[in-house]
């Protein structure tokens, strides 16, 4: 269950829209933890047990899309993008670098939350329900060139680099595409699993994330042995060159 036991690091330089947040995520048993800017809010993050970070696109020294392209090089955290900057392309740049989701102000505060419980079922294994957790016809693993995915812990291992990582959206993604190996899956059925998401999610974003996807755990992204497009149909995950146990 999402209780107090989850701890959320607000980073934002308004105080009444810290207090806003802070407000919110209380509300629904969350612990909030603030930070004014990027730099302490790795204060922050050294000191605390957080389990997901709201940042604003716009702080005073580090930028928020900085800060986030940081950590996310550091930790698979689940982070929401708050700000004021609502257009496609700020979204889809948002998600493209570091970002699992991107919320703009001004939002109603069911948004906010049914955003934040969706990341964090994502990057916290134990938060997803039972239905979702326990398919019987999923894989256990995959291996795709140099990577080794175990899809019950959501864990992703690079063998040649073990500093690089899956962000949520990333595994999310791969997850999808598993459930049905082989067989494309369109974007609008991409959409509607992504869940909560969707509403913000347009078939660009989609590309993204499959783009991010190949960059990683492809050797060659222009020439995808993995994550393939099928025209017309969607993206499909192709073990021919990998490998998949139950």
């Amino acid at each position: 269950m999402l209780n107090e036991k989850i701890s959320i690091l607000i980073v934002e330089d308004d105080p009444d829209m810290a207090e806003l947040i802070s407000d919110l995520v209380e509300a629904e048993g969350w612990t909030p933890l603030t930070a004014p800017s990027a730099e302490e809010a790795a204060i922050v993050l050294s000191r605390e047990t957080v389990h997901l970070v709201l940042v604003d696109h716009n702080l005073p020294g580090t930028s928020g899309r900085t800060f986030a392209q940081r950590l996310r090089a550091q930790t698979n955290i689940g982070i929401v993008m708050v700000t004021a900057a609502g257009s496609a392309a700020d979204r889809v740049l948002g998600l493209e670098t570091a970002a699992d989701d991107y919320v703009v102000k001004p939002f109603e505060p069911i948004e906010l939350t049914a955003r934040i419980k969706a990341v964090l079922r994502r990057t916290i294994p134990s938060l997803k329900p039972e239905r979702e957790s326990e398919r019987e016809h999923e894989p256990a693993s995959l291996k795709l060139g140099d990577w080794s995915v175990d899809l019950k812990s959501r864990r992703a291992i690079c063998r040649t680099d073990p500093a690089r990582s899956l962000t949520s959206a990333e595994f999310a993604l791969l997850e999808i595409l598993a459930e049905t190996p082989n067989a494309p899956v369109s974007r609008a059925q991409i959409l509607d699993r992504l869940g909560a998401e969707s509403e913000r999610y347009i078939d660009r974003n989609v590309d993204v994330l499959v783009l991010r996807l190949r960059r990683k755990i492809e050797r060659n992204p222009d020439l995808p042995r993995h994550i393939k497009t099928r025209r017309g149909k969607g993206y499909v995950l192709d073990t021919d060159d990998g490998e998949i146990v139950s």
